[in-house]
């Protein structure tokens, strides 16, 4: 398979992934065509891993990362964001929060990311994201915001927008999705330390194609949950009407974790794909984080409540 090297990314602005396994200092982010305020990456732990959540599985190098993506707002095909997303204008950037919420208002990027002290906000997580791929994520966890924004007591769901914008995203003047793009987390989800709004990755601000400049990551997940390009967050009281279960409800339901043992209609999920390899995996329960999300799942039939 030909993987090609994003458009708007220089060779020479790409942080070699050894640098980071070698656990040396990341190059701090360039500004130019990502986030409006700097992203610190700082001196990187001499163990491994690095966190109570990280893998020490090789990480998917940089390249793959960000050529290879499901982003449908900019085309269906796996190179479409890459090839594509430079069309998308991140500054200024904001995220409307309203609903059961104690704090409703129109944030701007920055102030909304300013109290998370973001060095070494570093997460080495399984993903399944086109394939299934490992990868060191910057950001800090959901909950950390959610405690901020303060729902009330009738909040039980976020729901989750995409921008829509078809002059910027060509995939949306398409009639593929109902746009624009929403999904959902129970709100015992979205307070799970393992739930991410994440901001960069391999120590960089995020590429467009991978969601810039605000992302959801949910690594228990299949990854069209993890929402890109935020532009809401809802606080509601019943369970959103999240995209893919509207447009395919018999394929993908509202929950979407990763089960080897429920079929996806038309293939297996049993076994899985990392990025790079040949042969297949074994996939795992909760993508190998049973043992910390299993008990949201507890008295939830998963075969029913795929």
């Amino acid at each position: 398979m030909l993987i090609r090297q994003a458009p708007d990314i220089r060779s020479s602005e790409i942080t070699d992934e050894k640098l980071y396994l070698n656990r040396r200092r990341f190059i701090q982010a360039a500004s130019a065509g990502a986030l409006a305020f700097s992203v610190p990456v700082g001196e990187a732990e001499a163990q491994k891993p690095k966190g109570p959540f990280d893998t020490d599985e090789e990480l998917t190098p940089y390249d793959d990362v960000t050529t290879y993506n499901n982003f449908v707002e900019f085309g269906p095909d796996k190179s479409d964001p890459s090839e594509n997303a430079r069309s998308l204008r991140i500054k200024p950037w904001t995220v409307r929060v309203e609903g059961e919420v104690k704090r409703p208002e129109n944030y701007n990027l920055e102030d909304l990311v300013k109290p998370y002290k973001l060095e070494d906000r570093i997460y080495r997580l399984r993903c399944v994201e086109a394939w299934s791929m490992v990868i060191p994520w910057l950001g800090f966890p959901l909950g950390e915001l959610i405690k901020r924004l303060e729902p009330t007591s009738k909040a039980k769901y976020i729901e989750f927008t995409t921008l829509h914008a078809p002059d910027q995203m060509p995939g949306q003047r398409s009639s593929m999705l109902p746009w624009p793009y929403v999904e959902g987390l129970r709100l015992d989800e979205a307070m799970h330390p393992l739930t991410i709004l994440a901001v960069g990755l391999y120590g960089k601000p995020l590429p467009n194609q991978n969601g810039a400049p605000l992302r959801l990551v949910v690594p228990w997940k299949y990854g069209f949950k993890s929402v890109k390009s935020i532009v809401r967050m809802r606080f509601v009281e019943k369970q959103p009407r999240n995209t893919w279960a509207i447009q395919a409800p018999n394929e993908y339901g509202f929950y979407a974790n990763v089960n080897p043992e429920v079929d996806h209609p038309r293939w297996s999920q049993s076994r899985e794909r990392r990025i790079g390899d040949f042969f297949r995996r074994k996939t795992l329960m909760f993508n190998g984080y049973a043992d910390r999300v299993s008990d949201l799942y507890r008295n939830l039939d998963l075969r029913k409540n795929f």
